[in-house]
């Protein structure tokens, strides 16, 4: 029931108009009830479904390819089993920043997420009541006695269906004495205009944020017979405009790609309700047509609108992401003060094997941050003035900022109900994202610290002495790259090839060692100086070979980490 119309029986019960045959309160309060039981099993259906298929999904989108319809079908397939259009467009934000996925290429998938979403209103379609307690009770008994966590996500998930369809019928068993009652049907009657219906569908959606319980609603008020078919469909319609002003309050202060996708889902749905407002009875006698009762008719009608708008809307992703760029471009590049989380996005905490890809993508992005720290340090060491080392020195207040983020956001993530295996990547990535900061701080403290000191004694590092620096200093370089190649990839050759570089490290250690001490016996001015500064140097330097050993290690599953 809309707003509109519970505001129109109170007015009525208010005048006395037929007070005596219905009891507004107990009616509201049971209708709510209902409504509140709906949205409690379809939030643990969600979740569950979330949980149990999450960590497939995630390898499902990153492999998806440049067809675009390989991408509606992905984005309708995935929506469909996690069911949640803002998670897949959320996923499809992180791709396109990570300059994965093209704003073209993901058109396709947010067209087939909207597809995914009409699955939800298919299953309420079935309306097995009569089964609904049944439902809760197995549901319930599966994760009460079962103390495997898969298991009991199961059983959850079956609880969470039979408290839709119980919710669902306790909603009926309210509104069927609306039925005679003459205010209500007044109001109804007004959801005969297809405009005023598709408004008070999008208002409630955007009030209870979810067009599955606005569907839900229609469903109920059709079953009764409380509506038309054509009702039924101008307000499924407004639940579709609803939704898209939940992902525009979503996008709110996110990124730009994150506010195009929202612009995208906003448009798909608004132009996609005006090409089908005048066609509503045209709908209507199609799924008429498709048979079924009137809640299996509104439910087609439904993926109907969507499926038809996608293939309407797919030729074009092209034209269709120009224009959003140039609605909506790119912000002018501002000096940032504080460095901030690109790709942590507390939308996918619900989905923990998700929110865990993305604490890699903002690990990824610390970790480049401090190869161009390592880069640098050497030249400002050896040779550089004051200037290059406060530049080095300053960069890490970034690498502080992103690991501070992802740390908060890693503690997010443990609050979450977390499998085995989920739970030994969180630990993972925490102890990673720790060696990162301490790679950063050896750069900014240690190596920094040794260049000062070698502008305030004057000292001048040979050439051969340089040499070798740049030697061993390439090869830890080298295996910090393949440390966050494991990280971020799972990539275990990569990782392997880390711990095998360690003879190479000891090797050139070993070279330098002899190396210092020929130096040692030099005639030359400060060779004790200038022999401490390169012993540091080298040590620092083994430092950070050290913490990108572990990264890699801890980068691989924990049954090949014994290997290595």
């Amino acid at each position: 029931m809309t707003p509109d119309g519970l505001w129109l029986l109170a007015v009525a019960a208010e005048s006395g108009a037929e007070s005596e045959s219905i009891d507004l309160f107990i009616l509201t309060t049971t209708l709510l009830g209902g409504l509140a039981l709906f949205l409690l099993g379809l939030d643990h259906l969600t979740e569950s479904l979330r949980l149990v298929a999450g960590s497939r999904m995630r390898s499902v989108l990153g492999q998806l390819t440049r067809n675009r319809v390989v991408g509606m079908l992905t984005g309708a397939g995935v929506t469909a089993i996690i069911q949640s259009s803002s998670v897949t467009t959320v996923l499809v934000v992180g791709f396109i920043s990570s300059g994965l996925m093209t704003l073209s290429q993901s058109i396709g998938v947010i067209l087939g997420a909207n597809i995914g979403t009409t699955i939800t209103a298919q299953i309420i379609a079935f309306n097995v009541t009569r089964f609904a307690l049944l439902l809760v009770a197995v549901g319930f008994g599966v994760f009460f006695f079962s103390k495997d966590e898969v298991r009991q996500t199961w059983g959850t998930l079956v609880m969470g269906l039979g408290l839709v369809f119980f919710g669902m019928a306790v909603m009926g068993e309210a509104m069927q004495p609306l039925r005679t009652y003459q205010p209500f049907i007044d109001a109804m009657a007004a959801m005969a205009n297809p405009l005023v219906g598709i408004l008070a569908a999008a208002a409630f959606t955007a009030l209870v944020q979810s067009s599955s319980a606005t569907t839900g609603v229609v469903i109920v008020l059709a079953s009764q017979g409380l509506i038309t078919i054509d009702a039924g469909i101008a307000l499924v319609l407004g639940a579709n405009i609803g939704t898209s002003i939940t992902a525009v309050l979503a996008a709110i202060g996110k990124p730009r790609e994150a506010q195009r996708a929202a612009l995208v889902h906003v448009i798909f749905n608004v132009a996609g309700v005006l090409i089908w407002v005048l066609f509503i009875g045209q709908l209507a006698s199609l799924v008429v047509g498709l048979g079924g009762g009137t809640a299996r008719q509104i439910a087609n009608a439904h993926t109907v609108f969507n499926i038809v708008n996608a293939l309407l809307f797919l030729p074009f992703t092209t034209q269709f992401a120009a224009f959003v760029e140039r609605v909506m471009p790119d912000r002018p590049e501002l000096e940032e003060v504080t460095i901030q989380a690109r790709y942590l996005d507390t939308e996918l905490l619900r989905t923990p094997s998700l929110a865990l890809d993305r604490a890699r993508l903002e690990m990824l992005r610390m970790a480049d941050r401090i190869q161009i720290m390592l880069a640098a340090i050497l030249p400002a060491v050896v040779d550089g003035r004051r200037s290059d080392l406060a530049e080095v020195e300053a960069m890490d207040d970034e690498i502080d900022a992103l690991h501070g983020h992802i740390i908060a956001y890693l503690g997010s993530i443990s609050k979450t109900r977390l499998g085995e295996d989920e739970t030994d990547e969180l630990v993972s990535l925490m102890e990673a994202t720790n060696d990162l900061e301490a790679i950063g701080d050896i750069i900014e403290t240690n190596l920094v610290t040794l260049g000062y000191s070698r502008i305030d004694q004057n000292l001048v590092v040979s050439g051969a002495t340089r040499q070798v620096l740049k030697q061993f200093e390439e090869a830890v370089e080298e295996a910090f790259g393949l440390s966050m190649m494991a990280l971020t990839q799972k990539n275990e050759p990569a990782a392997r090839k880390v711990v095998l570089m360690k003879s190479e490290i000891n090797s050139l250690e070993h070279a330098a060692s002899l190396h210092q001490a020929e130096r040692l016996t030099a005639d030359e001015p400060n060779r004790v100086e200038n022999y401490r500064l390169e012993v540091d140097v080298i040590a620092n330097l083994k430092r950070i070979y050290y913490f990108s050993k572990r990264i890699a290690r801890l980068a691989v599953r924990q049954e090949l980490r014994a290997s290595l």
